[in-house]
């Protein structure tokens, strides 16, 4: 009984003293000899660690995209233009990406990753070096298979991505323009999903109406769990606002 009384002592005082303790539990009146060590640990930091290690890796984010903004010459609407240069087609997305794939990490460059559909149903990916424009390979992707709801997506539409990455341009660098067919929470509008870079503001989302090119914030990453975050996002898009 002593043991455990003991033992109950030392984990209190760590909590109360916020360290770690371990008990060494030794022969009670019962006199059945040394019992086994008990190790009692108490976190220290409260979860106050997790949090800062949070915002550092947060923050690396942040640098890393303004790196990768910043070594971009060619911007997302020129680079998308020279993959459907080389592969005719309809362009569904295009990132800007720093990891270079032929292999050679001396020669490790940004680039942009264009997916286009090509008029007979096939995809490819084409890359385009991001600081002269010249298309450095394209690769035929059989791993697609929403052709159908692609080309039902962008039917009747006015604006593609390029168009769409021209419009949100104003916002900061563009890093990413694509395709989402089945609209803002599965309302089924097309629209297209940017993202872009700026200085003093980090990575922003926006969405880009496929057929008027309208621009909104695009809040539904923020509070997609939270029905009142729904609502304030349609509140949002019903007023028709822009967020600079």
């Amino acid at each position: 009984m002593k043991r455990k009384i003991v033992i109950a002592a030392l984990a209190a005082a760590a909590l109360a003293g916020g360290g770690t303790a371990t008990a060494l539990a030794t022969t009670g009146d019962d006199g059945r000899g040394t019992a086994p060590r008990a190790d009692v640990s108490v976190p220290d930091d409260g979860g106050v660690r997790d949090e800062a290690d949070d915002r550092e890796n947060d923050r690396d984010d942040d640098r890393e995209d303004g790196a990768r903004a910043a070594s971009a010459e060619v911007t997302a609407a020129d680079a998308l233009a020279a993959a459907l240069a080389d592969t005719p087609g309809t362009a569904v997305s295009a990132e800007l990406d720093d990891e270079d794939d032929d292999g050679d990490d001396r020669r490790q460059r940004a680039a942009w990753e264009v997916d286009v559909l090509a008029g007979d149903g096939t995809w490819h990916d084409v890359r385009v070096d991001a600081v002269t424009g010249k298309v450095l390979g394209s690769e035929r992707d059989d791993d697609e298979d929403d052709t159908a709801e692609v080309r039902a997506a962008l039917k009747g539409t006015s604006v593609d991505a390029a168009a769409a990455a021209r419009a949100a341009a104003g916002h900061g660098t563009v890093t990413s323009v694509e395709l989402d067919e089945d609209g803002h929470y599965g309302d089924g509008k097309p629209a297209w999903e940017v993202e872009t870079y700026a200085s003093g503001k980090g990575e922003r989302e926006w969405r880009v109406d496929a057929r008027t090119g309208k621009v909104t914030a695009d809040r539904s990453h923020d509070r997609h769990d939270s029905r009142d975050g729904e609502d304030a996002d349609d509140a949002h898009d019903a007023h028709g606002s822009d967020d600079d």
